[in-house]
């Protein structure tokens, strides 16, 4: 199911840890999860302004866009990664907003191109590879999700996990590009054996084992993408009956997130 592909994401560890740093992106990924839209867009746009070089100002204004249209079409119901039958059937019930998808892949292309001028003379660059990464992940997930094209949104996520590897063989604490990896092989480890061997052909990776070690990484140490991370160990509990697990996992993003009706609603869903 490549619909959870990567959302890539997306999401903020602000105010997740210690360690934290409080700027301007984390506190407009922490009004993100917090369905606070407007809010996070402020953020990213001042961010913007003062580092007009910085490609995670605009890779975080996409990710604004992309979260807001998965809230309104309600597509990250826990039901979408448990239940192939009813994601299929609800994915092909969406009726997405053409101007956010403007200002989507407006936002996205626009950090892409400032991340890839830095790369051009620093093509060690970790924040621009991170942006590189979170990009392509971004439109992954907006191909899975939304418009519902799965074979390019897995074309897209090959490259997001390739991206991600190359960014960890030279900054190995960029810890939230442990996602990708972790993304496509739990993800991909879903399906049945037949077509695991033919994405296997084609390049991808369906070690689920690895995936969860991947995105346990991630939801420990992560900066921008903790929260996602937890959420899928806890989509991943849900589907091996591990309800105590997902209990904790939706409980934490709750307090956390209390505006996200998401959580909310699912925490309740398993308390009954």
């Amino acid at each position: 199911m490549i619909a959870a592909v990567v959302l890539g994401l997306l999401l903020a560890a602000a105010l997740n840890g210690a360690d934290a740093p409080n700027t301007l992106l984390d506190q407009g990924y922490h009004n993100m999860y917090n369905l606070d839209f407007a809010g996070a867009h402020r953020c990213f746009q001042e961010w913007g302004k003062q580092h007009p070089d910085d490609p995670m100002g605009p890779i975080s204004e996409g990710a604004a866009y992309l979260y807001s249209e998965f809230d309104r079409l309600r597509v990250l119901q826990s039901e979408f990664f448990t239940e192939d039958d009813s994601f299929f059937k609800r994915q092909r019930e969406l009726r997405p907003d053409p101007s956010v998808k403007g200002q989507f892949d407006g936002a996205v292309t626009r950090g892409q191109k400032l991340a890839g001028a830095t790369l051009a003379k620093k093509p060690d660059d970790e924040n621009a590879m991170l942006a590189s990464v979170l990009g392509v992940g971004l439109r992954a997930d907006y191909l899975a999700m939304i418009e519902k094209r799965n074979g390019a949104a897995l074309t897209e996520l090959k490259s997001s996990r390739a991206m991600a590897e190359q960014l960890l063989s030279k900054h190995p604490s960029c810890y939230d590009a442990y996602l990708a990896v972790g993304v496509e092989n739990y993800m991909l480890s879903l399906k049945a054996a037949p077509l695991r061997w033919f994405l296997q052909m084609t390049g991808a990776q369906t070690d689920k084992q690895l995936g969860i070690e991947r995105l346990r990484i991630t939801a420990e140490k992560g900066r921008f993408l903790l929260p996602y991370a937890r959420l899928l160990l806890g989509v991943a509990a849900l589907r091996d009956k591990d309800k105590a697990t997902a209990v904790r996992t939706l409980e934490w993003l709750s307090n956390r997130y209390p505006q996200n009706r998401l959580y909310r609603e699912e925490l309740a869903k398993l308390k009954r």
